[in-house]
């Protein structure tokens, strides 16, 4: 049973710039990051239990929200870039501050988010407001005293990594070394360290040598989540390249293959466009990989290349509606998927602003819709059902009625308990499920 834990609504102009472009927990899931097109990033924080109920859920609330990027010009190609984030991943705490990378299409950022509730007072040779006393005036000596002051959070630019990449970054992924990241754009990965912002290492680069040659293009790629030599990344023709960085330093040559023959019965126009893979995520275990294409999610085995072991169907009822989707671009939309903590459950985005969870246990899934109505404070979400014809239930929506401007296209879940995240346009819906004890 999901019911709503919190729900941040837009700003009253509603503008392009406030859509959310990506959502990210932190590893304790204590924190939320928003990125949108406006180059904002958005931190929420969950409250701490209550005293009066000690074993009710803390809400999420604001935490901080600092601009990460600004729209940029490149003179040399004569080519406008976005301030769009277009992916946030949190580092693994080291210390009491937290640290994120953003990035847009060009430039990944490292932040330093710190907390301060204590000021310094009683300097030496400094006055109330920081300037400089005359030091003929100074006639003793004081302790400088920390005192208590409103909690102020402080976020801070540490690093630019710039000029990696001539084409635009779809996606980051921190290694489990904790000192090196990767950054994926269309035809090239770059490793980067964490430390070092004037250069990255080439690891993959696909781009032929003369550009009418090329057949597909990178579209997502993330690293093991224990093995810091491993990393995938998938393509659009639907394939995903398992490599291994103690091979060759240009990983170039796959250490594994992962793609599943062509049905020749379904084959058609839109098959090649509806197969390619807009989302990779390894399973928290590292064993399984999750793929999202136009209308499914495939959960893969490492260790068996020729097919996935399971296939989720998100919306076959647009199967009769691929020509005008593609009339309208939406088939050109890109889902992404998201695992729960045990890797039981995988949760995608849909139309109509619904989204969709599979339980790989039961096998049961459920269509459940992110909407203003349902967003009350603690309403309990129903189910939704989309008919294609013949008898409809009350509560049944038709195909046909389908709001294909609303779609999810970014979600998260809470690395260890049933709470998921949700961006519906410019509205973030959280949800946690009440009785832990079953999907629904």
């Amino acid at each position: 049973m999901l019911q709503t834990l919190h729900e941040s609504l837009p700003s009253p102009s509603g503008l392009q710039a406030d859509i959310i472009s990506t959502v990210e927990f932190n590893h304790t899931g204590e924190l939320l990051a928003t990125g949108d097109k406006g180059g904002r990033v958005v931190i929420f924080q969950r409250e701490p239990e209550s005293k009066n109920a000690p074993h009710s859920q803390g809400e999420y609330d604001v935490y901080s929200t600092f601009q990460s990027h600004e729209p940029e010009f490149d003179y040399l190609k004569s080519l406008e870039i976005e301030e769009k984030i277009n992916k946030i991943k949190w580092l693994p705490q080291q210390n009491a501050a937290h640290s994120l990378l953003s990035t847009n299409d060009k430039t990944i950022k490292l932040w330093k988010i710190t907390e301060r509730d204590k000021r310094p007072e009683g300097y030496n040779l400094k006055d109330e407001e920081g300037k400089l006393k005359d030091l003929s005036t100074v006639t003793s000596l004081q302790v400088p005293v920390l005192k208590p002051m409103d909690l102020m959070v402080e976020v801070s630019p540490r690093r630019i990594f710039a000029n990696g990449h001539t084409y635009h970054i779809n996606s980051i992924s921190v290694n489990s070394d904790c000192e090196t990241y990767m950054s994926a754009d269309d035809l090239r990965i770059n490793l980067w360290h964490l430390a070092i912002t004037d250069r990255s290492f080439n690891i993959v680069d696909i781009k032929p040598a003369n550009m009418e040659d090329l057949t597909e293009v990178i579209t997502a790629s993330e690293f093991h989540p224990h093995h810091c030599n491993l990393f995938v990344y998938s393509s659009s023709k639907g394939s995903l390249r398992l490599c291994d960085m103690r091979a060759a330093a240009l990983c170039d040559k796959h250490s594994k293959l992962f793609e599943e023959p062509e049905d020749p019965s379904n084959r058609s126009f839109f098959s090649e466009i509806i197969s390619s893979v807009s989302d990779v995520k390894f399973s928290h275990s590292g064993r399984y990989m999750l793929t999202r294409d136009y209308l499914t999610v495939k959960v893969w085995d490492l260790n068996m290349e020729a097919r996935p072991i399971e296939t989720y169907q998100v919306h076959d009822y647009l199967r009769s509606k691929l020509c005008s989707l593609y009339e309208s671009d939406c088939i050109f939309d890109k889902f992404e998927c998201a695992w729960n903590g045990s890797d039981s459950v995988i949760m995608t985005g849909a139309y109509n602003n619904f989204f969709r969870m599979f339980d790989r246990n039961t096998k049961r899934d459920v269509t459940l819709e992110a909407s203003r109505e349902s967003s009350k404070p603690r309403a309990v979400l129903k189910p939704r059902r989309v008919c294609v014809g013949g008898k409809r239930r009350r509560d049944d929506i038709s195909v046909d009625s389908l709001d294909f401007t609303k779609k999810i296209l970014h979600t998260a879940w809470h690395p260890a308990e049933n709470i998921i995240a949700i961006a519906a346009t410019n509205n973030l819906y959280i949800f946690q499920d009440k009785v832990n004890s079953d999907m629904h």
